[in-house]
């Protein structure tokens, strides 16, 4: 998954554009050319989608919508076609925000059991993500979020990074970024539904999906059959202080793991209690916030720390806590040296702090910027990681901090949506979601006054459906897409 920090802000994103494959007899649809999905022998994505049977295409769309005759952009999409008894399409969103969706008409279909085969599935990457005219402000590192750290001074090197960020934002993509919002997007779903031919479509998002399916809602309305949205965002949340009130939610996840690696102390040997275990995760910081770790060819302090450790915090199933357990025993041997990362990390720390991934971190950003304006007073952000450390202690420097919205160029275009109506939607949440807390869950829920919220209760994570492996959730899904019928009340299942 490429969500919310679930792998530093979702930044394992397709590379640049490829010229695209030759298919036989292309067809056009409404001004989408289909042809073959695969760029490229290195393009396992698309051979996975060419292998499944779909087609990708691109749609031309205005740049600027209230230029609807000026510059146009391409946004890139994929289409599994139904081969079962046909509802109609459906359009996925996998997050980020930025997060790129071209190859998740494969997953949803095997998620949707029975009636993945009853929906044509389009999966589409966002304007300016992967294969849609993809923008790239030339950043030196791979992602835009940096904790405070520990000092004053540590602060300002975030500081600093984050004005520099901005500035080749403005530099490199300027004309670009005042169209680069959630506002544009849905008026791009839009755009596919009419070239599709269909007048409703259905929609399924996770994560930022879930306000990017809100906010096509809000615009249009009567152009919705059914809606899930799962890990849900609040609307008002959405912007430059979206991680702001996830903190005490990701203090608790870390206390969760400490309990999960102590009773595992035999295998991992990072102490027998939830206190041994967290005074490891202490020596971390206080050694990294006096020196950098060396962990291969990077160098890692409490700017960066943080970051590494909320990464591991989205899910509390065993695979997950065990990368979080490898984690925190490479960090901690390089508090008494210089380390080697396994491969696995090692690709994490590359993507995270190296420039590779620039494209996909400078859509994330522009996007989170082009849609709510962020304060542009420094010190209204080192007041309010100060007054929380003592109840956020790892995390009010990373959740609290500044992005580079803080230093960017021009202000949003328009006013953020406002989220409400009665329109039918399907909310699916865990109560122990790290990333888009509940609270959140019932923030839209209450706004979204014909919806029904499914919550998973005792499970930590960030993306419930076809993916935790409930059995509850995943049936309530199914059965309100294959019947169109939500639940007659709000429902619960357990972890």
């Amino acid at each position: 998954m490429k969500r919310i920090l679930g792998a530093g802000l979702g930044l394992l994103l397709a590379g640049g554009v490829m010229p695209v494959a030759a298919a036989a007899e292309p067809q056009a649809v409404s001004g989408i050319q289909w042809h073959g999905c695969q760029n490229g022998s290195e393009d396992e994505e698309g051979a996975e989608l060419d292998r499944a049977g779909a087609q990708c295409g691109e749609l031309a769309v205005p740049l600027d919508y209230r230029r609807p005759g000026g510059p146009k952009i391409q946004i890139a999409m994929s289409r599994l076609k139904a081969t079962g008894d046909r509802i109609g399409t459906m359009v996925l969103n996998d997050g980020g925000p930025g997060g790129p969706g071209l190859g998740m008409p494969v997953r949803l279909r095997a998620a949707m059991q029975e009636t993945g085969t009853r929906y044509d599935l389009i999966g589409m990457d966002p304007r300016f993500v992967g294969r849609s005219t993809p923008l790239d402000c030339k950043w030196p590192v791979g992602n835009g979020v940096w904790a405070a750290g520990a000092s004053r001074a540590s602060f300002e090197r975030g500081v600093r990074l984050q004005a520099e960020l901005a500035k080749r934002c403005a530099d490199n993509q300027g004309a670009l970024l005042p169209y680069v919002t959630t506002r544009n997007t849905a008026r791009d779903i839009d755009q596919i539904r009419a070239a599709l031919g269909e007048e409703k479509i259905s929609y399924l998002g996770y994560s930022y999906g879930t306000y990017l399916g809100s906010v096509y809602l809000q615009m249009f309305p009567d152009r919705l059959d059914r809606v899930v949205l799962d890990g849900p965002i609040d609307p008002d949340q959405h912007g430059p202080g979206l991680l702001r009130t996830v903190g005490p939610a990701n203090e608790a996840a870390l206390r969760a793991w400490a309990g999960w690696a102590a009773a595992r102390d035999r295998t991992y040997h990072l102490g027998r209690t939830t206190e041994q275990v967290m005074a490891k995760v202490q020596r971390i910081y206080r050694v990294s916030s006096e020196r950098p770790l060396r962990v291969g060819r990077h160098s890692l302090d409490d700017n960066t720390v943080p970051l590494l450790l909320l990464t591991r915090l989205s899910d509390d199933r065993d695979p997950a806590r065990t990368a979080a357990a490898e984690l925190i025993q490479t960090l901690l041997k390089a508090t008494y040296g210089p380390v080697q990362p396994s491969e696995e990390l090692g690709q994490m720390l590359d993507v995270l702090f190296g420039s590779e991934m620039s494209a996909g971190a400078s859509a994330q950003i522009a996007i989170i910027c082009g849609d709510r304006a962020a304060s542009r007073n420094l010190n209204t952000y080192w007041r309010d990681i100060q007054r929380h450390r003592k109840s956020e202690p790892y995390f009010a420097g990373l959740t609290r901090n500044l992005l580079a919205c803080a230093f960017w160029p021009g202000e949003p275009l328009e006013k953020p949506t406002r989220v409400g109506n009665a329109v039918p939607a399907l909310i699916v949440a865990a109560d122990g979601d790290p990333r888009t807390t509940y609270p959140q869950a019932k923030v839209l829920h209450e706004a979204l006054t014909g919806s029904k919220l499914v919550t998973l209760r005792n499970a930590r994570t960030h993306g419930v459906f076809g993916e935790y492996g409930n059995k509850c959730v995943d049936r309530l899904v199914i059965d309100y897409l294959g019947s169109g019928r939500l639940p007659s009340t709000d429902r619960t299942c357990h972890a």
